[in-house]
Formats: structure tokens, sequence, C-alpha cells
């Protein structure tokens, strides 16, 4: 007692060697108390004195000997000992939390609730209670469950095991098989005509390599090994009340006996005791699996998360080619489904090692029982077990089928979702439906074929043992006598033969299960472990060091004598690798390029396709660039010619067939397409480095985003969507131009940054941030740039001209040269030129203003600061009292209590009520058909005591008869449920929630994360196809087991009905408990989910910033981490509610079976023990079958989470119709005519006007350009056209809007007429008909649009250039001959045919441009939209759409929207917004007369006069 006093005051849990050593005390006084008593049951000499001593003996039998009468004074101590130890020890094993000690540790220490518990509150899980106990009062909360991951679980450790582990077995595979590896190369080097055998360096990949199954066994094999022993332990104990049942059933049999002979009867209290043997053999059984199944969840949990952290590491490590290999959905399917197979199978992984040991110990009990005639189950078992593996064969071959076609829907999934804005200005939700629909048809197939091979494993598994008792009793009742006589059969026999032959049967049952789990679990590790196996990139492709020293004795310079910060020499590169041959070839390619194409200007066409179908062909050639540092580089060239490649080259993201690049210093990177993660404006731009306000203060200023926090809801608070959907292009460019000059980087790597801008915001970042005084001035930068206006200002420029640099030098260099670089200036800049020297004179003082030097330590050297009227922290907070609007991403919802009935009958309406009906009747006539097997050899056994003469002939035929009934009742049971129902319930669900995702709005979209739709189509989608099908039949079969049970027990004995109700109320007690937590438990284990793969998601896209800048990896790599730790916590917890739920389950099912037995007991003299032994065999199995039933029963609910999921976003509002019923004329458009009438519109509700009160007219065949500054409106306003966003409080606005929440009636055409075209936010007319009218189909697919972000989808050419199949090959080869791409088109592979890679990538940024444009060119609409279209492109490329747009579109309405005035300044009318409103609206001679016009201030600052 005074060490549990000093445990309670001094530690933080009780001592496990105290706890320990308090059991085994206890078990040796019992023991010892027993031995000195001289047993429990003391002989009775003469139990018959007189009539009634038969009764007497009985009492004293059940009655002990009294403590008074022990003749020994030792005795009575050691009984006072022994009741004191146990005291004792319940004070020791009282769970306590709430000591001071423990208190503090909580507060200072992070402790867990499991490191403070002690070891029986360990054992019984009790230290889950206090969040049990909470989540049956009330629902919880994420806060109430934010206890601290156990440091076992932390995906940072059991990376480095894991990892390492794979990195040794990886060395040792390579030395094991370097000579095949060797003969690979070789053979390989021979197929491809190369001399090099090295050229296949990627061969490991092909191969099988180690296997990582057996590596992350190999890595947890100390924590396997002690849980295995726990494992087999427990499954050993189940053994225990068998073995005693068959001592319970000859107690009866003798009573019986004894009682019909009129002899002694065997002593009660013995009964009682085998009953309570039983007891104690069920819940030491049921101890140890808990323990157990808690250890190997928590290797599940560590294995998982060790392989989500090794497929995020590879990503971010995978080469270009690699890259084209894995899409961003079939990796992502390696996180959420093969990943998580860890979670799934590590319970039955030891089933392996399990199922041998039962077997063992079933045979040993069968031979004991009826000798030599279990040889004739022994070889139905022999026959079984070859055809369990073969269909397992079959089923790994359609499960790989399966994950395949998964991962190419995924792949598609992703890439829409993606792009769904494009895909809804285009109207071309109808062909990527059916793309879908075609891979998911395949998925089903294979998930059908898969449902069959399972549902006949369940055959097996539920008649195995049925089959074997036939076999078997065949023989024991015709030769398992002596000499091979008939044997007799007893209730011994029968029932413990049952009772054997059913753990028997369950453990075959179960070998098919976990050979079908250990196939998935391999099958899903070999995808991964494929994955693992790709080739990463080649870090010596580029030299990195640190930044020069002067002083430095062989430092790098240039020819002047200056420092190098980037250096290429002799360089060839590709996105490809090629092999020896395929570059020399190259070579050859390169020379005849440079020889015919020296004196062609840079618009100059493609060399005929004879001459560019080389093979392998680099797209960097000869490539010799020094680089000093601190200058200002630009890299210019026409579209496609590899200036972006040369960036790509030089952070090391392109294979290096020769030549050496080294780079001095650090890299900062701002790509082409800005990379945008959702998080609010000042995390996207200071990215994990910490935060300075001065700092950022400058360099939002030279960013010129000032303005821009001004008008956002929250400042630099506001959070920004994914991709940065809710910025305008300009606003993303210059957050990341931001970003990367928060890095503080040796070397700017800037990739036409100014493309996306307006003029005005143009020569800001180049005068505050770019140019040779801005805030990077002193820093190296590389610029990209198809404007010319710069160029003088800059201190070399490199022209690249067919993956080659043509010409390299300062700007009077090169136009001395009068080379190709002369040509462009001399033809495009003679008026910008003019322009410029004007600016140069008169500073536009009300735009640009000057600068002072910058202070504060931590100002990037040489860096400038915002003028004196910015004070410090003014960026940050110019709407500092806003922060609160600035939430665009919303948390997830998560739905509060259990699973509602609602969502049950969701599933059964997808299955169809019929079908239900079907499967509960069939189910309930195979539990009759499998009692009545039981039933009918009850009837056997007692033959004699009915004194019947019948063959044994007659009873085996009839017992046989009845096993083909159940099977056959099965077989329909089995193809009712996984066959019929559960293809048709994924189906239905899958076309709802498609159906559903595909008509959602775009403000949908803008504020719901992709990788939060994605998981819907994953993870939930994978539950419903295979989880829900195999878990809900399952949960139908135990239920009618139980009910057979009880109904049988109660039968048997009658009284065991006064005990059914309290054993009721305490069994729905707990099941309450444990469904309230467990439901809310895995809503937010399946909520963690889509953080993590909205995070992977994010970092694939911007991959290459992340390898480039320094401390971006380790930043995100922890970011992940810490999202996986998240979801590890998450599923850790509700798989320890399942342990919590499992040991009181099962204790209570002991209960019910000692109650069985004790009330049999007590009532020997009344029963027949034939009936006796059929409940009790029964009994014995209730303890298993219930304790699966709660499981079933939990996960079932816990697996329709999903359908719930996928039932919630049937709830949210959807866009307009796709067609109504008003008939619009025949080729409407016809003339094109379109008129705007005080329109209004917002994004969605509860958001600011982004157009107000917009009165125009564009009469038909017009050129509008439309202009204004950034966030003026110039893209809302296309979007109004097309109805992505609606007029503001219209019908629609209102309908598709989140608060909206009744039917949308979607056919009740009056009520759309009525109400949809209100006065309150104006209407849109094409050729006199109000677009909010019509359905959404008819307006898009009439509307032509070139989007600002050109997007191409996976797939091929012509599929991107008409997705319907609608046109011949001719029409589409004319629009790229017209849009200038059909030389290109025709050197690549297959044409039209060639594959486009996800999202373009094998087409730079202008090329996707130009195919847009060939797109809009078959789109035969008399309206065109462009949407800064050409803003990718050169100026001469941008030329040459114009005049192909002025010629091929001169009978169309068309409407530009530009960054370059020069590209609007011929058109018809110019229309100028500012803030949503017309500004002006007139043509652009009139216009520029205005010398206080808006847009002659913008065509003066863009140098157009």
């Amino acid at each position: 007692m005074a060490l549990n006093k000093a445990e309670h005051r001094y530690t933080i849990r009780s001592s496990d060697t105290l706890f320990v050593y308090y059991i085994v005390t206890i078990i040796g006084c019992l023991l010892s108390l027993f031995v000195l008593n001289e047993g429990l049951f003391p002989a009775v000499e003469d139990p018959f004195p007189d009539p009634d001593g038969h009764q007497q003996y009985l009492q004293d039998s059940l009655d002990p000997p009294p403590v008074s009468e022990y003749k020994m004074d030792p005795l009575r101590f050691l009984l006072c000992f022994t009741g004191s130890i146990t005291f004792a020890f319940l004070f020791e094993a009282l769970p306590r939390s709430h000591t001071r000690v423990q208190k503090e540790s909580r507060e200072k220490e992070k402790l867990s609730s499991y490191d403070q518990a002690n070891l029986f509150s360990r054992l019984m899980f009790h230290y889950v209670q206090p969040m049990m106990t909470l989540g049956a009062k009330q629902t919880l909360t994420v806060t109430d469950v934010d206890d601290p991951l156990p440091a076992t679980l932390k995906t940072a450790s059991n990376y480095e095991l894991v990892s390492s582990t794979w990195e040794r077995r990886l060395a040792r595979y390579k030395r094991r098989h370097s000579p095949r590896l060797a003969r690979q190369q070789r053979t390989h080097a021979l197929k491809s005509g190369t001399s090099d055998a090295s050229a296949n360096p990627g061969a490991l990949a092909v191969g099988k390599g180690p296997s990582l199954l057996l590596t992350v066994l190999d890595a947890y094999k100390w924590e396997i090994f002690p849980t295995m022993l726990l494992r087999m332990l427990s499954f050993s104990l189940l053994y225990v009340p068998i073995f005693l049942f068959s001592y319970l059933l000859e107690f009866f049999t003798d009573y019986g006996e004894a009682l019909k002979n009129g002899i002694v009867p065997p002593a009660a209290a013995k009964g009682l005791l085998i009953a309570a043997g039983i007891f104690l053999g069920n819940v030491s059984s049921a101890l140890f699996l808990s323990i157990s199944s808690n250890g190997f969840t928590f290797t599940g949990i560590q294995a998982r998360s060790a392989l989500v952290a090794m497929i995020y590491r590879k990503s971010l490590r995978l080469s270009p080619a690699a890259r084209s290999k894995s899409t961003l959905g079939e990796i992502s399917n390696h996180m959420a489904v093969d990943a998580e197979s860890w979670i799934q199978s590590t319970n039955l992984l030891p089933l392996s090692l399990t199922i041998p040991l039962e077997v063992g110990i079933a045979v040993f009990l069968l031979y004991r029982l009826i000798g030599w005639s279990l040889v004739a189950g022994l070889v139905v078992s022999a026959i079984i077990l070859p055809v369990q593996g073969k269909m397992a064969g079959f089923l790994h071959s359609f499960q790989s089928r399966k994950l395949k076609a998964m991962d190419h829907r995924l792949r598609l999934m992703s890439e829409m979702l993606s792009n769904i804005k494009i895909i809804k200005l285009s109207s071309w939700e109808d062909p990527f439906r059916k793309k879908i629909d075609i891979l998911r048809d395949n998925e089903l197939k294979a998930q059908k074929v898969q449902a069959i091979v399972e549902s006949f494993l369940s055959l097996v598994f539920s008649s195995v043992s049925l089959i074997i008792v036939l076999a078997t009793y065949t023989v024991y009742a015709n030769w398992g006598g002596p000499g091979f006589t008939p044997a007799k059969m007893t209730p011994e026999v029968i029932f413990v033969g049952i009772t054997l032959f059913t753990m028997l049967g369950r453990s075959l049952g179960l070998a098919s299960m976990a050979i079908s789990h250990l196939i998935s679990l391999r099958n899903a590790n070999g995808r991964i472990q494929k994955f693992l196996l790709l080739e990463e990139m080649d870090t010596s492709t580029v030299n990195r060091h640190g930044r020069q020293k002067p002083d430095t004795k062989d430092a790098s310079t240039s020819p002047d004598g200056k420092l190098l910060a980037v250096e290429i020499e002799n360089g060839t590169f590709a996105w490809d690798k090629a092999s020896d041959s395929s570059v020399a070839a190259e070579r050859a390619g390169t020379e005849l390029l440079q020889a015919q194409g020296e004196r062609q200007p840079l618009l100059a066409a493609s060399l005929p396709s004879s001459t560019l179908r080389l093979p392998s062909r680099p797209v960097l050639s000869n490539i010799n660039l020094k680089i000093p540092e601190g200058n200002l580089t630009a890299i210019v060239g026409r579209v496609g010619q590899g200036k972006s490649s040369l960036l790509s080259a030089v952070i090391g993201d392109m294979y290096k067939h020769q030549g050496t690049v080294t780079v001095y210093g650090s890299l900062a990177y701002a790509p082409q397409q800005p990379w945008i993660i959702n998080a609010s404006i000042r995390d996207n731009i200071v990215f994990g480095k910490t935060f300075d306000q001065e700092k950022y203060d400058h360099i939002v200023f030279a960013s010129g985003l000032v303005p821009d926090f001004q008008m956002l809801p929250a400042g630099d608070q506001t959070e920004i969507g994914e991709r940065g959907i809710n910025l305008s292009g300009g606003q993303k460019q210059r957050v990341s131009l931001a970003r990367a000059a928060y890095q503080d980087a040796d070397i700017y790597l800037l990739d036409d940054p100014l493309s996306a801008v307006d003029a005005h915001v143009d020569q800001h970042l180049w005068k505050y941030l770019i140019g040779p005084d801005g805030l990077l001035r002193q820093k190296t930068r590389l610029l990209i740039t198809h404007g010319i206006h710069h160029l003088e200002e800059v201190d070399q420029i490199v022209v690249v001209k067919d993956g080659m640099i043509s010409e390299t030098g300062e700007y009077r260099e090169l136009m001395r040269a009068k080379d190709a670089f002369y040509q462009l200036i001399s033809e495009f800049s003679a008026q910008e030129k003019k322009a410029q020297q004007e600016q140069h004179q008169n500073e536009d003082n009300n735009t640009l203003k000057h600068v002072k030097p910058a202070k504060g330590k931590n100002a990037n050297k040489g860096q400038q600061v915002a003028p004196e009227d910015v004070t410090t922290g003014q960026a940050g907070a110019a709407t500092k009292d806003k922060a609160v609007g600035g939430s665009l991403v919303g948390a997830e919802k998560v739905v509060e209590g259990r699973v509602g009935w609602g969502v049950y009958l969701d599933y059964v309406d997808a299955i169809s009520i019929r079908n239900a009906v079907l499967c509960l009747f069939l189910y309930a006539l195979g539990q009759v058909c499998q009692l009545s097997t039981s039933f009918w050899l009850r009837y056997w056994v007692t033959a004699d005591e009915r004194e019947e003469s019948r063959s044994i002939a007659f009873y085996l035929v009839g017992y046989a008869l009845l096993i083909v009934i159940f099977l056959m009742v099965d077989i329909a049971i089995s193809y009712m449920t996984a066959v019929v129902c559960g293809i048709k319930g994924s189906k239905t669900l899958y076309d709802r929630l498609l159906t559903r995702v595909l008509r959602m709005p775009m403000s949908f979209f803008d504020t719901t994360p992709m990788g939060r739709i994605m998981n819907r189509f994953s993870s939930d989608i994978s539950a419903v196809d295979s989880r829900i099908p195999y878990e809900l039949p399952g949960l139908l079969s135990f239920i009618a087991m139980t009910l057979s049970i009880l109904l049988v027990t109660a039968y048997s004995t009658p009284l065991f009905l006064l005990a059914v109700p309290p054993l009721g109320f305490v069994f729905f007690t707990i099941q309450g408990y444990y469904v309230k937590t467990s439901g809310q438990l895995k809503r937010f284990q399946s909520v963690s989910k889509s953080p993590l793969y909205q995070h992977f998601s994010e970092s694939l896209a911007g991959v290459s910033t992340i390898r480039c800048m320094d401390g971006f990896v380790s930043f995100f790599i922890t970011e992940n981490e810490k999202r996986s730790d998240q979801m590890g916590q998450r599923t850790h917890l509700f798989f320890l509610t399942n342990r919590w739920l499992t040991i009181r389950i099962q204790t209570l099912c002991a209960t019910t079976v000692f109650l069985a037995a004790a009330l049999a007991v007590v009532n020997a003299d009344k029963l027949d023990p034939s009936l006796v032994g059929l409940s009790l065999s029964y009994a014995l199995n209730l303890t298993n079958i219930v304790a699966i039933l709660i499981r079933t029963l939990s996960e079932v609910q816990n697996q329709f989470v999903s359908v719930e999921r996928i039932q919630e976003y049937s709830q949210i509002p959807i866009e307009a119709p796709l067609e109504t019923g008003v008939r619009l004329p025949k080729n409407w458009p016809e003339h094109g005519r379109i008129e705007f009438k005080e329109f209004s519109a917002r994004y969605r509700e509860g958001l600011e006007l982004c157009i107000k009160d917009a009165s125009f007219t564009i009469e038909p065949q017009e050129k509008l350009g439309v202009v204004g500054r950034t966030g003026a409106g110039k893209s809302s306003l296309t979007l109004a056209l097309f109805r992505i966003i609606e007029a503001a409080d219209s019908y629609w606005a209102h309908a598709s809007g989140p608060t909206y929440s009744e039917e949308h009636p979607l056919l009740d055409t009056s009520a759309l007429y009525s109400d949809s075209h209100g006065t309150e936010g104006g209407s849109i007319t094409i050729d006199g008909i109000d677009i909010s009218t019509i359905g959404l189909r008819d307006l898009r697919r009439s509307l032509s649009i070139i989007p600002q972000d050109p997007t191409l989808f996976a797939g091929t050419l012509r599929d991107n250039l008409d997705p319907f199949h609608e046109l011949e090959d001719a029409a589409l080869w004319e629009a790229l001959e017209r849009a200038h791409l059909k030389d290109h088109i025709s050197t690549l592979a297959g044409g039209l045919s060639f594959e486009v890679a996800q999202n373009g990538e094998n087409f730079s940024l202008g090329q996707r441009s130009l195919i847009c444009l060939a797109r809009a060119l078959l789109r035969k609409s008399k309206i065109l939209v462009l949407d800064e279209a050409t803003s990718a492109v050169d100026v001469e490329t941008d030329d040459l759409i114009q005049k192909t747009i002025r010629k091929e579109f001169k009978d169309r309405t068309i409407i530009t929207i530009a960054h370059r005035i020069k590209t609007v300044m011929d058109s018809d009318k110019i229309l100028v917004l500012d803030h949503g409103r017309v500004h002006e609206f007139d043509t652009p001679k009139v216009l520029l007369h205005r010398r206080d016009s808006l847009f002659y201030g913008l065509a003066y600052q863009a140098g157009e006069i």
C-alpha cells in the first residue's frame, strides 16, 4: 500500500512489475489454498442414509467446507494474506488519470493517455473510456480527440526505419543480381542498336527488385514477433473451452445415466467448475486477441505512414521519363488504396501461422474423440485447399485488372477536376463522362469477376465444416468402431465433434480470407514497389556550388573577368533518354539545321518533316552559356524553341546527354504557369521562411501587390483556392514573383513573368523588382520574355532558335550584327522604342515613384524599399480589420452522430428494394437450413431413446440432402449479395456522384479542394465497391447465426431467457457507446485523408519549384509528415475503440456461455443431454460469432460513412439545366449580336459584385477589345457570357448558391422563366434571346473561347481538337495549318494520334495556345472570346495569330481580352472596365483622342502612342 501511495504521488503510471507481482502472488495463494484444503470436493461416504439422501448429497457437494473447520492455523494466515493482497491489487489495478503528476506531465511533456495508463488499463483498454463516455454524451469534435500520437506511430521515425531497410535490401539485391542485370543491359543495348551496355541504367526499374512486402515485415520483425506469439496463444486458448466442453458433456451423460440407474450422480460443483474453466478460457483468449490485434494495428499504421512518406519523397525525385509513366491519379492511388491495404490486412496476416496451429490442435482433439475416422475429413480438406489456391490465383489476376482500371479512371478524374473550368466553358462534360464511363465499366467488369471468385471462396468458408462432418461421420458411423464395426453416435461425439469441426472449418475458411488479403497486400505492395524502383533525377546533372568568392584561386569567370553564376558548356538536353546512336544522329541533324536555318528569321517556318524526323531529338543542343554574377540576362525566341527548357536544364529537370552545367549560388524560380497552393497570400509568399515584416513590405510593394491587398477581403490573409482559383492571372504571377524574391536567393530564374500582367504593372515590376534599378538588381536574373520593350536595359540577351543558342550579346552588339534579332526589333519595336524614349524623359509620377535604399538587417542585399509614405506593415495591414472574411475553403463537413437511416435506405434504393428483400429472405432460409442439419444430427443421436431401428444410410442421406439444400441457398446468397447487389449498388452510387459533380457550379470547385473531391472518387468509392459488399453479407450472416444460437439455447434451457434481458441491456449499452464514438472517429479519419491528398497534388504540381529552391523540399516533407501523422492519429483512435469494444463484448459473451452452462448444470436432472449438447455446441461459438458480429456491425456502419459522404454531394446545389423548353432558331446565333443590359454579377453568394450595371452592345461581326487594370472584371465578363457566373440575385444565382437546399425544379420551366431574369441583375441577350432562359449546353456549345490558361488533356491530339469526333482528319489538319502548327505536328509520332501528356506537358505553353486556336477554328460559332490567349507567345507569334484571327474570323463577333494594348489596337470598339464598371466604350480612335481617357493612359504606358 505504501508503494501504491508513492506511485500515485511521484509517477505518471503504476509499476508493471508490481502489477505482475500481485497477479503471481494471488495465483500462488489460491493454488496453495486449494492444495492445503485437500481439494474442494471431499468424498461422501454414505450418500443414501435415508430416502432424502440424494438431495442431501447434492446440497453438500455444492458447498465447500467452512473456513472454521480448517485444521491448520497457517491456512488462516494464508487466507488473510490472500485477501489483503487482493485488496491491494484492486488499488493497483484501479485506472487513474487525474493525479497531480499526471496532469503536469500532460501539460509539459504532451503525454498521451496511453503513456499514463497502468498495465490493467492497457490490457482492458480502459484508457479509452473517457473518450467513449464523452462520445456517448455529446458529439465529438476534433479538439476532443486531439490526443498526442504515440511516438512509435510518428511518420518520420517509421520512414527512417522502413527506408533504411529498403535501401539495405535494394543494395543487397543489386549485388546478388548484378550479373543478370548486366546481361539485361547488354541485351537492351543490342536491341536498341547501341554499343554501350549502360544505356539502360533503369533496368532495375523494370525488374522485380527486392520485395517491398518482405522489406516492411523485416523492418518491424521485432514488433511482429512478440505480437505473433500472443496471437498464437490466443488462438490456442480458443480450444480450452472446447476441450472442457467434452468433460461437461460427459458430466451430463453420467448424470443422466446415474439418475436412470438410481446411482449417485456427479457433484454439481464439478459441472460449475468446468463452466468456470470455459469462462476463463474464453476471457483469456479474448484478452490476448485484443492485445495482439492492437499490436498488429500499430504495425499497420506504422507501415502505412512509412510507405506514404516514401511515396511522397519518391514523387519529388522522379525523372522526366518516370513522371510520364506515373500520373497524379496513379500516385494518389498508391497512397489512398495501396498503402491503406496495410491497415486492412495486418490483422489477417498472422493467419498464415495461426491456421496451421489451429488445424493441428483441432486434429489432435478430433483424433482423441473419433480416432482414425478423422482421415475422411482430412481428405476432404486436402481436396478443398488446392481449389482455394486456384481460385486465389484468379482473384489475384482480376484484382490487378481492377486496380489498373482504377488508376486510369482516377488519372482522368484528376485531370478533369483540375481543368473543370475549361470543360464547362467548352461544354465538354459529355465526352469526358463517356471516357470515364468506359474506364468505370472496365473496372466494374473486373470487380464482377472478382466478386464471383470471392463468393465462391465464401461458399467454401461456410460449407467446408458441413462437408467435412458429413464425410467423417459417414466413415465413423459405418466403420469407426473396434475392428471397423459401426460406431455408436453419442452426444459427445456428435456435438463436441461438430464444435471442433466448426473450428476446423472456420480455420480452413479463414485460409481463403487470408489468401485473399495476402494477395491484395502483395498486389498493393508490388505496385508501390514498382513505383519506388522508377528512375530518379540524376543529382549530378547540375553541379551546385556556393556563391564564388572574388579571392578564390580557381574561380570561374566570364571573358571580362566577372565571377560566374551559371555556366553551361557543350550542353545537350532532352526530356527523354536517348541512346548513343540517337545522340550521334542528333548531332548530325543539329548541324544540318544550323546550315539550313542560319540565315532564316525567327519567324521562319519549320523545316520539312523529312528533315525533322530524327530519332530522339534533344530539346537543346550545343548549349554554351556563361552568366556573370549580378547580370540581368534576357532569353528570347519564338514559341517552342526551348526557352523554358533552358531554365529547366539549369534547375536539373532534364536529361543531360552531354556537357556540364554548373551553378554557383542558391536558386529561386518563378515558373511560366504560377504555382499557387491553397493557403493565404502571405503563406504563399513567405513559404516556410521566417516572417520579416520589413522585408515582406518591400517585396510586396516591389511586386505591385499593395493595391490588390486593398481590394481583397482580408488583405494578405485572404485564403487562396487551389491553383490560385480566386486570383487573376496577373495576381498569381506577382505572388509567384514575390515568393521568389522573399527567398533571398543568389540566382533568379524568371520564366516569362511579365506576359500575364497589364502594361502599367509591367512597368512597375520592371522598375521596382526585376530591372536594373529594382529590388533584385544585385542578384543574377535569367528572364524569359516575349516582350521586347525592356531588352535595351538588360545586360545580356540570349536568342534561342531550334533548340540552340543562335545569338548572345548585349542589345547594341546584336543590333550591329543585323541578324535575326535585328530583324525582330526593327520590325516590331519602332513605335515602342519611340514611346520608351518619351517615357524616360517624362516619367509618369502617378505610377512610378522613387525609392530609397533598404534598411534593416533582414533586407535583401541591394534591395530597395517602398516609397516613404509606405510604412512598415502597411502592405499586410491594408485590410487588417477584414481578416475574418478572408477564408475561402471551409473545413470539410463532418456529420454528427451515428449514420442515419436515410443513408442505409439510400443504399437499399441503389441496389433496389426487390433485391434487398430477396437477400433477407435467402439469409433467413439459409440459416433455417443450417439449423436443420444440427437438429437432424440430434434426431440421429436420440434414435435409441425413441427405440427406432432405422439404418445408418437413412440418417446419412438425410444429412447429405440438407447440406446440398444449404449449399444451393448459400450459392444464391453469395451471388445475389456480392455480384448482383454489390455491382448494382456501386454503379448506381458512382453514377449519381459523377453526374452531380459534373453539374455543380464553379463556385463549388472554387471553394472545395480537389483532394477533397478526389477522396470521394477514390477512398469512398473503393469502400462502396469492395468493403460494403464484403462486410454487409457477413453482417446479415452473423446476425442470423446469433439469433439461431440464442433461440437454440433458450429452447434447450428456458431459464436462460431470464438472463437475456440484462445481458441484452449491457450488450446494447456497450454497442451504443461504441457506435456513437467510432462513427464520429471514422468520419474524422475520412476527413483527415483529404488534406494529405490535396497537399500531395499541390506538391506534384510545383515539383520543379520545390526541388529548385533551398529548403522547400524539407519544408514540404515536414508538412507531408504532419498531415500523415494526423491521419495516423485518427486511425489509431478509431481502432482503439474497436479493441475497447472487443474485450468487453467477448467478456460479455463468455459470461453468457457461463450462464448457459451453469443453468444447464443446475437443472441437469430436467434436461435432455443431447439437447444440452446441441445448445452448448452453439453457445461455445457465441463468443467468436458475437465478437465478429459487433466488429462487422461497426465496420458496416463505419463503411457506410462513405455512402453518407457520397450522399452529401447529392445535396449540394447544381447549375442551371443543360436544356430547357426554349426552342432556339436554327444555326443560333446567326448574327452574333451581344447586348448587356444593366448586368451585374458576383462569383458566389455573399461576395461583392464583380460586374456592376454593365450596359453595352456588340454588333454582329464586331471586334471588341476589353482592357482594364488587374481586377477590373475583364475575365468576369466572359464568365458571365458563358453563365459560369449568373446575374446577381437571379433565380439561378440563388439556386446554385451554397445556402440553397430545396430540390431544383429542373423540369419546371415556368418557375425558371418567371424568376430567372428579373431586373435585379440585368440580362445578357445574344441575337435577341436572353441567355438565362436557355440551357447551358445550348449556350456554351454555341460559343468559342481560347482561355487564358491554354489547357490540353491526356489523350490523342485528335481528342483535344475534336472531343466529339465529329470532323474528318482533313479538317483537323487544315485547322492546324491555319494555326501555324501543321509542320510541327507532322513531325510528331502518329501525327493526330500523338499522345498528349497530362496537362499537355509535352508541348510548350505557346504551342498549347496555338492548339487552342486550332480548336476554336474548328468550332463554327459566331462568337469567339480570346481571354489573354496570346499572353504566353512571343510578339511575332502574337502578330501572326492576330492576322489569322482577322482573316479566319472576319465574319464572327470577337471579344478580345489582352494585357498587350497592341493586341487590341485594331479592334472596332474598346471596352474599358474599372472596378467592375464600364468606364469607357468607344472606338480606339475616339478614346486615344481623349487624353483624359483611361485607355489613353494604358496605351501610353504600353508605348503604343
